[in-house]
């Protein structure tokens, strides 16, 4: 496979010039935006006394954000939606994005800008991968859920048509926290999925990679058979010997683009092993993967002291830090642990790596439910 992926970063700068923007730089305008009178939002600028210092003065770079302490997603979850919208925004139309309620009650978030941010990231390194353009199957969560929007903006930049499923993660999280099983809804996901595929000649198809594998169980002959030339994936993950198995059994001649994140940070890019390991990788671990600075940071810590960053190459709990116009949400420790890398060829900047659920003391995470999504 042959890529264009010496120049990406440079191409990413010049398609989103916010990109190349310094991080402290970057940090230092968004403390502007989300604390200024004419342009935050309700939601943090009822917060701004009670903080104990002045973002405004006090934060004067990216390493300043630990005085905010850790962001109890509590508060985002007991939050209007409208009171999310910065000021600055009050004339713009948006949009009211929800989680998939993973570790509990959705959370809901506002868009303005973040996805038009998200698809043109994302298109350039489809683009860099030579399998951008042509129509899109969606197995993809609908409704209030990002990665549908996501999705449909993606298409509609080149001018491709979208093929979706009716898709509710809860239904499963639902019904596994009520001591169910997945298997009902999960065929009803794969039915439509293969009615779609049988029926158009789509170029792409984004999914999961927990609904991957079960698709791949069922399908009569190999997917690009079917016209599909990547796969895109993202949400929940499988196992190294699940994704060799996939990509030796079922995908051949497809190539599978994974991501790593969720609605309230976006998307950590897939860098493959092919073009160079990121220092600190340990073997045998898979792909690492990289969110673009400075709209976010992923940062992987000590689970014992959130504010020691671990080392290259060892594991610890992830910690974010979103750092967009449309949403602020400093040092979130995520459900998730992963192994820290070093930057890779294609994306200069540390990355992520062998993510799996994190547990405290075999529980902490004991009641985050994945389900197919």
């Amino acid at each position: 496979m042959t890529t264009a992926f010496g120049t990406l970063t440079d191409t990413l700068h010049a398609r989103v010039p916010e990109l190349a923007v310094d991080l402290d730089t970057w940090t230092r305008r968004m403390m502007r935006w989300h604390f200024g009178p004419q342009t935050a939002s309700p939601f943090w600028a009822a917060r701004r006394e009670s903080l104990g210092f002045d973002p405004l003065k006090d934060v004067d770079g990216f390493a300043a954000l630990e005085l905010f302490g850790l962001f109890d997603k509590a508060e985002l979850r007991a939050a209007h939606a409208r009171d999310l919208l910065p000021r600055g925004y009050r004339d713009r139309p948006f949009r009211v994005f929800e989680t998939g309620g993973t570790t509990g009650a959705p959370c809901r978030i506002v868009n303005v800008t973040r996805l038009a941010y998200d698809v043109e990231v994302y298109r350039t390194v489809l683009e860099a991968r030579g399998v951008a353009g042509g129509d899109v199957l969606a197995m993809t969560p609908s409704g209030p859920h990002a990665y549908g929007h996501f999705v449909e903006g993606l298409a509609d930049s080149w001018r491709g048509a979208v093929h979706s499923i009716d898709f509710d993660p809860r239904w499963v999280k639902a019904a596994l926290r009520s001591g169910g099983e997945a298997d009902a809804y999960t065929a009803h996901l794969i039915d439509q999925t293969l009615t779609l595929l049988a029926a158009e000649r789509c170029s792409l198809l984004f999914t999961t990679s927990r609904l991957l594998m079960e698709l791949a169980m069922r399908l009569p002959r190999p997917l690009h058979t079917y016209g599909i030339r990547a796969v895109c994936t993202g949400g929940t993950s499988c196992t190294a010997a699940e994704a060799q198995f996939l990509r030796e059994e079922h995908l051949p001649g497809v190539q599978w683009i994974d991501t790593y994140g969720n609605t309230l940070v976006g998307h950590a890019l897939q860098a493959d092993a092919a073009a160079g390991t990121a220092p600190g990788l340990p073997a045998g671990v898979g792909h690492s993967y990289h969110l673009p600075p400075p709209f976010a940071v992923l940062t992987v810590v000590d689970p014992a002291d959130p504010w020691r960053e671990a080392a290259v190459g060892e594991r610890g709990r992830v910690r974010a830090t979103t750092l967009l116009e449309d949403l602020f949400l400093p040092n979130l420790l995520e459900r998730d642990s992963a192994v820290r890398t070093g930057p890779h060829p294609w994306f200069p900047w540390d990355g992520v790596a062998a993510v799996r659920p994190f547990r405290e003391d075999g529980g902490g995470a004991a009641d985050a439910v994945e389900g197919v999504y």
